[in-house]
């Protein structure tokens, strides 16, 4: 009687992505011990198929190299399994090509390697002229070879060929009908296993079905290249889901699975718990209740032991992993346990809405604040109430961020949580995304209630849509840096523009826009259901940060929403918000040291302390304030940026209102403190000067930097700049320009990175300066 071969089940290391470490790859083996995960498929990078070098041997050090990693994956009951993808320009009928790609291997196997993979996924279908002599098809050419090879490494155990066409979709006509694959199932060696994704090239779901249609034409059970938390196509998602849609009881119908996760190594560690848990759960005799895979119970379980890992000081190659000491304690098979007796997390309490205008956002819920030392409930957000002002300067903390602890404290399980449902899985989001996601629906769906013109709406329909300010605001987990820091922008800006809403949005009844033309043009149908099961994931990039992005109202301009995180990660917390008359005094005192620094003089007794903002600050605030936008820290206000929707509407104001109160301010005459008044007036005169009609026409808007903070992160001050111009597209601006002088290069540079051109040299208000400006 035949012997039953063992269900390979592990990792895949991704192939396009950054690539682990050696310390990276030990600590993994020891997951893969404690998890009972026996598999793992190593590409290593010189062998891509972009490379072609796959004709080379390995250098002395290479190979040593590579004889500590088989020996590691082998010490720790974990088959090493090395592939090759030869596909791209290999010569199929060359036995020149044949002995290279066979060297390759033996002095592989000669370093203790007992398993291979031969790949031919993702290459052209056609051969070169010999290879049209030597082979009646693709199909056959490969075939021939992979024999081939696996006859001279003395036919091992574990071989695995990977076709042209691994998945439904990439069949044609069919996957039953299949010239190709009828060929590789009739004529491939019946112990080589053979590679599959499932229906698409991400599935959403494997079934029996499905599973056993392509193994009738196989003629073998195939092994799973499970693609399901592979993130390489997208470079703003990431999956930190447990392992879900596939039934335990698919394993009869399988030779194997193999998970090819995402590209950040510290990113997979519930994957890979939770692809541990559902292993164990088929291998399992008892069916009771306990025993069966729940996704959920299994993200639980995986969260519970991940924050072990993340709130321990991280030592060189991480090689103090609590995984190493939890393999040598035997735990239950079937240990995906319940946690419904720990206490609920802010997640957990957040419902779920049909995503549409017609439920509004939840109140804020009680939600536990832990900090160092004590530990207390508050009903209050953690983070600023968006349109709160700051109230006082940078020598004291703002209003509304104690508690956070900067990012300094121990993170909690609930905020791992939070998370993981905001970067949870391809195809869908957790709880914390879909709550997010229907929110922000339901607050731009419903806008009018606040528009600034707005006469009949009742009291108690303005307090609902109000009532969404109280949410929670946590930096959490930097070893997600570069996602997190994506997210945070991306909700920075929705925040700032939310709570801009509110008495500033003009409703239907205005001649420059309407918000009903606006937001027309924003996201309608959710990403996830644009999806649906029949299209792969990255037919919509950028996850709940791109929904997100795409309920703005310029949320196609992907240019002001790419922003690369800093170097050195920072705990430093921003906040952006629409500008309140209490700002005025903190903003002046801020432009007027920067102006004094900037020029290198000290502050004069003689020089009325009001006189720089008035004229780089002023005139914006007074006529302009529903597009003045403040950043602030820790500290208070830091910087804001100044908009005008209607440049020639506020050149009048300008003259018939602002230039009257500065002449009465700083009197040519008699109790003044500005030594000469008059080039005072004429400078702020020169400010508000006139733009030319050809410039205005197409770009009817303005934007102003006089006060844009310099930062160190760079991306917080495009953020900023984003918010303001989502206000000003949200009233119906089509075009916004901006004044530069041409000798600031590093702002010249910042604005040609948001999507800026050169439209004026030489006709700007100063004469000097260069207007660059965007549609909208």
């Amino acid at each position: 009687m035949e012997e039953k071969k063992q269900f390979l089940c592990g990792v895949v290391e991704g192939f396009y992505g950054r690539p682990w470490t050696m310390d990276q790859r030990k600590v993994l083996f020891q997951w893969m011990q404690s998890w009972g995960l026996n598999t793992y498929l190593y590409g290593p990078k010189d062998d891509l198929k972009h490379r072609l070098l796959w004709r080379e041997v390995y250098s002395l050090e290479e190979e040593g190299q590579l004889r500590i990693l088989i020996k590691e994956a082998q010490s720790r009951g974990v088959t090493f399994v090395y592939a090759l993808s030869p596909g791209q320009d290999i010569v199929f009928s060359s036995s020149c090509d044949l002995t290279l790609l066979k060297r390759k291997l033996r002095q592989v196997s000669d370093l203790g390697c007992q398993a291979f993979a031969v790949l031919f996924d993702d290459i052209d279908h056609s051969l070169c002229q010999a290879d049209s002599e030597a082979f009646s098809s693709f199909a056959h050419a490969q075939v021939t070879i992979t024999n081939e090879i696996y006859r001279f490494l003395g036919e091992p155990p574990v071989f695995l060929f990977c076709p042209t066409e691994y998945c439904g979709s990439l069949c044609s006509p069919s996957v039953s009908k299949s010239p190709y694959l009828q060929t590789v199932g009739e004529d491939l060696l019946p112990d080589i296993t053979v590679i599959w994704t499932g229906t698409k090239v991400i599935s959403r779901k494997l079934s029996v079905d499905c599973l056993s249609e392509v193994e009738s034409v196989l003629q073998r059970p195939p092994l799973i290249w499970d693609n399901l938390h592979a993130n390489d196509y997208d470079s703003r998602r990431l999956f930190l889901g447990p392992f879900k849609g596939r039934e335990p009881q698919l394993r009869s119908n399988l030779r194997g699975l193999l998970l090819n996760p995402n590209c950040e190594f510290e990113a997979n560690y519930i994957p890979l718990h939770s692809l541990g848990s559902w292993y164990r759960s088929g291998k399992e005799e008892r069916k009771d209740e306990e025993c069966e895979y729940c996704p959920d119970r299994a993200l639980s379980a995986a969260l519970h032991d991940w924050m072990e890992e993340l709130n321990q000081p991280l030592q060189a190659g991480r090689q103090s992993s609590r995984a190493d000491q939890r393999s040598s304690a035997q735990t239950p098979r079937c240990q995906t346990p319940d946690r419904s007796d720990c206490p609920p997390t802010l997640v957990d309490r957040l419902p779920v809405f049909p995503l549409n205008s017609s439920s509004p956002p939840s109140s804020p819920t009680k939600v536990k604040v832990e900090t160092e030392g004590e530990k207390k409930t508050s009903n209050q957000p953690q983070g600023p109430r968006p349109g709160a002002p700051s109230g006082g300067g940078r020598g004291q903390k703002a209003q509304g961020w104690g508690g956070l602890g900067g990012g300094k404290g121990l993170l909690s399980e609930s905020q791992v949580r939070l998370l993981v449902g905001l970067y949870y899985l391809p195809h869908e989001y957790g709880l914390s995304g879909q709550k997010l996601l229907q929110d922000l629906s339901w607050l731009k769906a419903n806008c009018h209630l606040v528009s600034a013109n707005s006469k009949k709406t009742a009291p108690q329909k303005i307090d609902e849509w109000r009532a969404w300010w109280g949410g929670a605001n946590r930096a959490v987990l930097y070893d997600l840096y570069p996602y997190v820091w994506d997210l945070r922008n991306t909700a920075l800006v929705a925040k700032a523009f939310i709570c801009w809403l509110d008495g500033r949005v003009l409703s239907d009844s205005s001649a420059l826009g309407t918000w009903k033309n606006c937001f027309h043009l924003c996201g309608k149908t959710p990403g996830a259901d644009l999806l649906g099961v029949e299209s792969e994931p990255w037919a919509f990039k950028g996850g709940v940060s791109g929904e997100v992005q795409m309920l703005l109202p310029i949320g196609s301009s992907n240019e002001l929403f790419t922003h690369p995180p800093p170097l050195f990660p920072t705990s430093r917390l921003y906040n952006i918000r629409p500008y309140h008359s209490k700002d005025k005094l903190e903003l002046y005192r801020m432009v007027r040291q920067l102006h004094l620094r900037t020029q290198g003089v000290q502050e004069s007794s003689a020089l009325h302390p009001d006189v720089i903002g008035d004229r780089c600050l002023g005139p914006c605030l007074v006529l302009s304030p529903e597009y003045c936008f403040i950043l602030e820290d820790e500290l208070g206000v830091c910087g804001c940026v100044l908009g005008i929707l209607d440049v020639r509407m506020f050149a009048k104001r300008c003259q018939a209102s602002w230039m009257p109160a500065m002449r009465d301010k700083y009197p040519t005459k008699g109790g003044n403190t500005h030594p000469n008044p008059q080039d005072l007036i004429q400078l702020m005169e020169e400010d508000q000067g006139e733009y030319p009609e050809s410039l205005l026409f197409h770009f009817p808007s303005q934007l102003r930097l006089d006060a844009l903070p310099e930062l160190v992160d760079v991306s917080v001050s495009r953020t900023l700049l984003t918010a303001m111009l989502t206000a000003l597209k949200a009233n119906g601006s089509q075009g916004v320009f901006c004044e530069v002088q041409p000798t600031d290069r590093q702002r010249l540079e910042f604005l040609t990175k948001l999507g800026f051109l050169e439209i004026l040299r030489g006709e700007a208000r100063s004469r000097e300066g260069v207007v660059l400006g965007r549609l909208l």
